[in-house]
């Protein structure tokens, strides 16, 4: 399938999926998923950077819209697509010349999961610090961070698990 097809049904299908179904569940007012962050695991490493902030800013602004957040998530998850690309030559020992051959799902798990947990947990940490914007409220960011952020973590790792096949 053409990539650039491939990044257009993943943007749709991530888009739908968090407003309809993902923003609707909350247990006990700290377990909120947002699988929505998956699409900047999942991007091409290939394409243009510049495509990505975009696309990334775009997707959140979306989720905003649909949440009434404000511009949160448009936020929290431009500035993990910025920071992808420092991750990945952290985790995973990438350069430039890498980066077209580049596949999260060939990577070794260890790496995989360190690489998602470190975005996963630097998103969710902003989106609660904006969306609490208190000192007192500290623990409830840290809370809201942790609790959502195991949720988010193993709802992404069961679906790559079903949904992603190895090519």
């Amino acid at each position: 399938m053409n990539s650039t097809l491939r990044i257009i049904l993943l943007f749709i299908l991530i888009l739908f999926l968090q407003v309809f179904i993902l923003n609707n569940i909350n247990f006990l007012g700290y377990i909120n998923p947002y699988l929505y962050i998956a699409f900047v695991f999942y991007y091409p490493l290939k394409e243009k950077r510049f495509t990505i902030l975009f696309l990334s800013f775009l997707l959140g602004l979306l989720v905003d819209f649909f949440s009434d957040s404000g511009g949160i998530h448009a936020f929290s998850l431009l500035t993990i697509a910025y920071l992808r690309v420092f991750f990945i030559k952290l985790y995973f020992k990438k350069v430039p010349v890498d980066y077209p051959f580049f596949k999260l799902k060939a990577e070794p798990f260890g790496k995989v999961f360190n690489y998602v947990v470190t975005l996963t947990l630097i998103h969710h940490f902003i989106l609660f610090s904006f969306s609490n914007f208190s000192i007192q409220n500290f623990t409830d960011v840290l809370s809201n961070t942790l609790f959502s952020g195991i949720f988010t973590l193993i709802l992404f790792f069961l679906s790559s698990y079903i949904f992603i096949k190895e090519e």
